[in-house]
């Protein structure tokens, strides 16, 4: 059987590995007994690990998560340090994710920072859950949990006792959604790339909006996909890697955008519920009512978004070579997403 080079640099530290888990557990020593790299890891790498724990708090077998970066990244992608910082900032208020566990940042050990969490159990494919009933239990209690897992996310705001460890975040300036739109066309000039369509819709969006209001903490890729349901309902939230300080009303664009119902566009809420299920838990753990208007902007903003997103990540094979087959048809998903923003704000539309 052949081995990825990840698997093979894996094996060639297991001796460090093993011997900084033993420390960070307070083990008088541990085996790694098997790694399997996790799908999904397109921008990371998550590994399932099953250790066997010598002493300690955390002593017998354990199956963990071991996240650490992939060869490739976005831009906008937070380091694995950050990202388990929100995890913890996350978990103290009451969000329901993967325990954070220990952080690593001597590269010394694998090469590149990692993090280890506890596994949690259940399917975050999108299109199997948007496709099977089965999964997640009652569709409607399911979105209307997801609106109160993120209206626990945006209780955290700058300055919060939960915001203690989150001072890498920088404020959006001059506004989240005018910030947005300069970071894409950064992002655009970066890559090169000549669009007149999505350069016209980004500046439909910089001419058309939303004030800056209080900053909450965003997730940034709250979508199905992104969380874990067993045959019951939510297991927990994962993907942290892109949160900021932001308008509360990104994630719910986000979550609510066509592109992310996978192809369960009458369901609403994220290709599993209509919206108002998702909304009335949201409304209901938060307080604060959701307003439709700038929901629609920020479905706008979504769209263009992961337009950008995935020409970044065509990149990575049209012009980097990166031999990602992934990345390539990523790539190739940009016009749509382009011309449903275009419909979306078009003269008549309904929006």
């Amino acid at each position: 059987m052949t081995t990825t080079p990840a698997e093979e640099r894996l094996a060639g530290r297991r001796v460090e590995l093993e011997a900084w888990i033993a420390r960070a557990a307070g083990a008088a020593a541990v085996t790694l007994r098997d790694a399997k790299p996790l799908k999904g890891g397109a921008i990371q790498e998550n590994w399932l690990v099953a250790l066997e724990i010598g002493g300690g708090p955390f002593a017998g077998r354990q199956e963990l998560v071991l996240r650490t970066d992939a060869p490739s990244s976005v831009e906008a992608s937070l380091s694995r340090a950050q990202e388990f910082r929100l995890l913890r900032a996350a978990a103290a208020v009451g969000v329901t994710v993967p325990e954070p566990l220990w952080l690593c940042e001597d590269r010394g050990v694998l090469g590149r920072p990692f993090y280890l969490m506890r596994r949690l159990a259940g399917t975050a494919a999108g299109f199997r859950l948007a496709k099977d009933p089965s999964l997640g239990g009652d569709r409607a209690q399911l979105a209307e949990r997801l609106g109160r897992e993120l209206a626990r996310i945006h209780s955290i705001t700058p300055g919060s006792p939960a915001a203690r460890e989150l001072a890498f975040l920088a404020t959006p300036r001059p506004s989240p959604a005018l910030a947005a739109v300069a970071r894409y066309r950064a992002w655009l000039d970066a890559l090169g790339i000549a669009d007149p369509a999505l350069e016209w819709s980004l500046r439909w969006a910089e001419r058309n909006a939303p004030p800056a209001g209080a900053l909450v903490l965003t997730h940034q890729d709250f979508r199905t996909g992104n969380y874990m349901v067993d045959g019951q309902g939510l297991t927990g939230i994962l993907d942290w890697e892109f949160c900021a300080w932001g308008d509360p009303l990104t994630d719910i664009g986000w979550f609510t955008a066509k592109c992310w119902r996978f192809g369960r566009v009458e369901l609403e809420a994220g290709g599993i519920a209509p919206r108002a299920d998702f909304y009335r838990g949201y409304e209901a753990e938060s307080g604060r009512r959701i307003e439709a208007a700038v929901v629609a902007y920020w479905e706008v903003m979504a769209h263009l978004r992961w337009a950008v997103i995935a020409l970044q990540q065509g990149a990575r094979y049209w012009q980097h070579g990166e031999p990602s087959l992934e990345a390539a048809l990523t790539g190739r998903i940009a016009p749509e997403l382009i011309l449903e923003a275009l419909r979306a704000t078009a003269p008549g539309s309904e929006e």
